[in-house]
């Protein structure tokens, strides 16, 4: 629950704004018959929009346009808010259907950094609070499965980082061939895996890469957590994994619609370019 009151005059700017973003040139009296809201109200939230920057005037066409000022609204949306958008549905489908908490996470640095867990919603979450916080490439399974799947030369400038800069995850790569080893092992199994590596530590993870839909970059990774005595084997590989990789499949898809959306949107809010842009031929000359 909110702490305090929406503001209306924003949300009524902001449908406004969505409002002539449906069109090449919108009238008031359009955003009237479907806003309710008074025409001098109108006036002067398009006059704001339009001291903003995001709104032009088309006197010839008699109505409002939005400029390419609004594509800079979605420069944002990207990265971590977008993978949330679309994978939330799917951590929270694989939370209802397993129990078990999901997660999803998107690299940072020599990290990964969680963007999405269903922790507050699970019954048998082993931790908490786990938002924003940075992940392990080579401890965690979320940044294994980054680590393990990226396209090679990323791997290799992380791993450059991770040597040049203090990190939980340094001391492991001390050990010849550890970290070899284990991308090979991910690589080969398709998964990442996190092994409980002290008694008290008695969770466990398995995380998936979810890939730019048509290309070997990954956008972000996601995962299962849970405790290690409380599932067999056979229902990680047969079960958990499988179901992962689905999931990592329709969000990937996801994704790339979402792009498209946003491009489209991008190009629709572009100036066209007019007769009355173009120099006269006395200019040229």
């Amino acid at each position: 629950m909110s702490s305090y009151m929406p503001v209306n005059s924003v949300l009524r700017s902001l449908e406004v704004l969505k409002i002539l973003n449906r069109q090449r040139v919108t009238s008031i009296d359009h955003i009237h018959k479907v806003t309710r809201l008074p025409k001098p109200t109108i006036v002067r939230i398009l006059e704001t929009l339009t001291e903003a920057g995001y709104v032009t005037k088309e006197v010839s066409a008699k109505g409002y346009r939005v400029t390419s000022q609004v594509a800079a609204l979605s420069c944002g949306f990207h990265g971590a808010p977008l993978a949330v958008e679309a994978g939330r549905p799917w951590t929270q489908e694989l939370t209802r259907v397993h129990k078990w908490p999901a997660a999803m996470a998107v690299p940072d640095g020599n990290a990964v950094v969680v963007c999405d867990t269903t922790c507050g919603e699970s019954p048998m979450a082993p931790y908490h609070a786990l938002i924003q916080k940075r992940l392990g490439l080579i401890s965690m399974a979320l940044g294994r499965a980054y680590l393990a799947f990226c396209p090679p030369e990323e791997r290799r400038l992380m791993m450059r980082h991770l040597e040049m800069s203090e990190h939980p995850d340094t001391p492991w790569m001390t050990s010849p061939g550890l970290v070899e080893h284990m991308i090979e092992v991910t690589q080969k199994t398709g998964f990442a895996e996190r092994i409980g590596a002290t008694t008290s530590d008695a969770s466990s993870s398995v995380a998936v890469p979810i890939f730019e839909l048509g290309s070997p970059n990954i956008v972000a990774t996601i995962g299962l957590t849970y405790y290690s005595s409380a599932v067999r084997r056979e229902e990680i590989l047969e079960t958990y994994v499988p179901h992962l990789k689905e999931a990592a499949q329709v969000i990937s898809e996801s994704i790339a619609r979402i792009k498209s959306s946003l491009n489209a949107q991008r190009a629709r809010s572009a100036p066209k370019p007019g007769r009355a842009h173009a120099p006269a031929l006395a200019e040229i000359h």
